[in-house]
C-alpha cells in the first residue's frame, strides 16, 4: 500500500506496517523477555520473566506490575511485536496457542477479520457490517496470488474461480474456517 492515507474500506483490510516495525517496541520486547502466562481472565497475558527456580518461574505481569509463580511448562514465547497482526499466522516465530490467539484478537480488535493459518483462512465474526463487500474491493482482488492483497473471502474465491477455469480441480491451499471468539 502507498504511503496515502486508507480508504473507510481499506482500513480493514491493510496493517500499518511502520507502527509495528518500530526500534522501540522491538527494544522494549527484547529488554523485557515477554512471555505469554495462562490467565483465567484473558485465557493468556504477558508477562516478564524476572528469576527461575528449578520447575517454577518468578513472572511478572505486563498490565499491573503483579509478580506471581508459574509452572515453566506453562510459559508459552511471545513473537517480537513485528509479528503483530500478521496476515499468516504459519510466519510466527512461535507458534502455539497463546501467539495464535493474540494475533487473531489483535486484528480483531483492529477491524481485521480475515486471517490465514497456512493453507486455511480463519473469520472471526464482527457481529457488525464492515464496508469490505464492495464491487471496488472485489476489483481489488481479481487475479490477483494470495499474497499479494491481505486475506480476504474474496482472495479465496478468486483463486478457486481460476483454478477451475484452469481445469484444476483443487484450490492452490486449503478452506475457509469460521469461528465466533
Amino acid at each position: 500500500m502507498s504511503n496515502k492515507a486508507p480508504t473507510e474500506d481499506e482500513k480493514f483490510l491493510f496493517v500499518d506496517k511502520d507502527f509495528l516495525n518500530s526500534p522501540m517496541a522491538q527494544a522494549d520486547w527484547a529488554a523485557k523477555k515477554l512471555v505469554w502466562i495462562p490467565s483465567e481472565r484473558h485465557g493468556f497475558e504477558a508477562a516478564s520473566v524476572k528469576e527461575e527456580h528449578g520447575d517454577e518461574a518468578l513472572v511478572e505481569l505486563a498490565d499491573n506490575g503483579k509478580k506471581i509463580t508459574v509452572n515453566k511448562d506453562d510459559i508459552q514465547k511471545m513473537n517480537p511485536p513485528k509479528f503483530s497482526k500478521v496476515e499468516d499466522m504459519a510466519e510466527l516465530t512461535c507458534l502455539n496457542e497463546a501467539s495464535v490467539l493474540h494475533n487473531i484478537r489483535e486484528r480483531y480488535f483492529s477491524g481485521l477479520i480475515y486471517t490465514y493459518s497456512g493453507l486455511f483462512c480463519v473469520v472471526v465474526n464482527p457481529y457488525k457490517m464492515l464496508p469490505i463487500y464492495s464491487e471496488k474491493i472485489i476489483e481489488m482482488y481479481k487475479g490477483k496470488k494470495r499474497h499479494e492483497v491481505p486475506p480476504h473471502i474474496y482472495s479465496i474465491a478468486d483463486n478457486a474461480y481460476r483454478n477451475m477455469m484452469q481445469g484444476r480441480i483443487s484450490p492452490p491451499f486449503g478452506s475457509l474456517s469460521v469461528t465466533n471468539l
